[in-house]
């Protein structure tokens, strides 16, 4: 397998329908990116496979779709309206602007020599708007930059209402925004962008065991959905490191960047689990408080309910600590392309194949005629297409716009696990009989290919497909 670049995985996104540059018909908007007809499936599957496992699979988890607009408060008194920045500097020979952590100031400035640099100063990431018809500072909100705060102030609402019993999670997927310095490498750092997120409420005391369980938990998620365990590492924040909020965090990091000489710098993190304690709750809680890494306290005098849980055991309300495993959707799925891509030789071209794993496979089966204008031929495959895709429930395709082998590598490059062939012997018009109502199944990674009758194609299927 050779290495693939961002330059690879770009080109490929384009080509074939994954993703686009946000606005390109005027030029693009930078930061903003727009999922094409293969990438809505791929991102989907993501979402999916993440919501199965985390959800569906548990007995200890319950579902949120918060909104995107909240009060102002729940983000005053989350300190992101305070504290929520990156240091930015301006070069002041070429006027650009760049986050100060991001920037070598040895590096050549395009008006000549190296950049001369200002100050870092905070630049607060949220993406402020008004809401109503008067734009004034009592209308301010935000569009939120992560989903997090809309489960925290909804803990008590769930609570209350599906008689959970501590310890039990919160799992959110949904958009969140942070209006990036200098957004870069495609998907990876963006100004919009999709969140899978987990409150993981416990008793204090068992939180430790909690968090070390979640950080092996989630590293496993993404080895099972075909993550090489060579190009994912746990990074263990050291203490000058943390959030303010946290007690402990651990990285998953991803090697999204292999064609970089420093083994340490081609890594990057796809996921963060963080062990809170019981910053967020106290934040949000009626008579509670937002402590500042300043050291600032800043009393709540807002909320109306307290976010408290009463254990039965001790006869007590206690606060819970929280334990937040969050990935980004869009960095999951930006890993998942670039570990699936395959370079190979056959013959005297190569192969370029995406062996997703097939829960995230955009297509899971491609039907393809061997001749596209035999009435025959062509009902038939209509026929399999229509029976997978609606009684089977797999994203199947029909495609007959190429000759058969150009067909297998376009499949290939998408990642489509099976592709289906209908040919003469199918109608019964062969040298055999007996392969008769059969249809030619190719997999996708080992170019096997099967005679199989049609009427054995969902039983088939569903072995090799499995829960996808």
């Amino acid at each position: 397998m050779s290495v693939v670049d961002l330059d690879k995985i770009i080109s490929l996104c384009k080509r074939r329908g994954f993703l686009f540059q946000g606005s390109d018909q005027y030029g693009g908007l930078q930061g903003t990116w727009d999922y094409g007809p293969l990438g809505v499936e791929l991102k989907n599957n993501v979402k999916r496979a993440w919501w199965k496992r985390m959800v569906y699979e548990r007995d200890d988890m319950e579902g949120l779709d918060c909104a995107i607009l909240m009060n102002r408060l729940v983000l005053k008194y989350s300190g992101h309206e305070d504290t929520f920045s990156d240091p930015m500097v301006d070069c002041r020979k070429c006027k650009k602007r760049y986050r100060a952590d991001h920037v070598d100031p040895n590096e050549k400035c395009s008006e000549g020599g190296t950049h001369d640099l200002t100050p870092p100063r905070p630049f607060n990431l949220m993406f402020k708007t008004t809401v109503g018809p008067v734009a004034d500072d009592d209308h301010i909100a935000y569009l939120r930059p992560e989903t997090a705060q809309g489960i925290f102030v909804n803990f008590k609402n769930v609570l209350d209402s599906t008689n959970r019993k501590v310890p039990f999670g919160i799992a959110q997927i949904g958009k969140a925004y942070r209006n990036e310095i200098t957004p870069k490498n495609f998907i990876f750092r963006a100004r919009e962008f999709e969140q899978m997120e987990i409150e993981f409420f416990v008793k204090p005391g068992t939180d430790e065991e909690w968090y070390r369980r979640w950080v092996e938990d989630r590293f496993n998620w993404y080895v099972q959905l075909g993550i090489r365990p060579e190009n994912l590492r746990k990074y263990e924040q050291k203490a000058e490191e943390l959030a303010h909020y946290s007690k402990a965090t651990t990285d998953l990091l991803y090697r999204f960047f292999p064609d970089r000489p420093d083994e340490n710098k081609q890594f990057d993190e796809v996921e963060g689990i963080a062990n809170r304690s019981d910053f967020d709750l106290t934040c949000h809680s009626k008579g509670g408080k937002l402590v500042l890494k300043d050291g600032t306290v800043i009393p709540n005098q807002h909320a109306v309910n307290k976010l408290t849980w009463f254990d039965h055991e001790t006869n007590q309300h206690i606060v819970p600590y929280v334990i937040e495993p969050s990935a980004g959707v869009d960095r999951a799925t930006l890993a998942f392309l670039i570990d699936s891509y395959h370079e190979e030789q056959v013959k005297e071209e190569v192969r370029v194949v995406l062996r997703l794993h097939p829960e995230l496979a955009p297509i899971k089966v491609a039907v393809l005629p061997l001749k596209k204008n035999h009435d025959g031929i062509v009902g038939i495959a209509k026929e399999i297409k229509q029976t997978l895709q609606k009684k089977c429930g797999w994203r199947t395709v029909y495609d007959d716009t190429a000759g058969i082998g150009k067909l297998y590598r376009r499949q290939d490059e998408v990642g489509t696990p099976f592709c289906i062939t209908v040919d003469f012997d199918t109608l019964g018009e062969g040298k055999d009989p007996a392969l008769a109502r059969t249809v030619t199944v190719r997999d996708r990674d080992t170019m096997a290919q099967e005679r199989v009758a049609i009427d054995q194609l969902p039983t088939y299927l569903a072995g090799r497909l499995g829960s996808a």
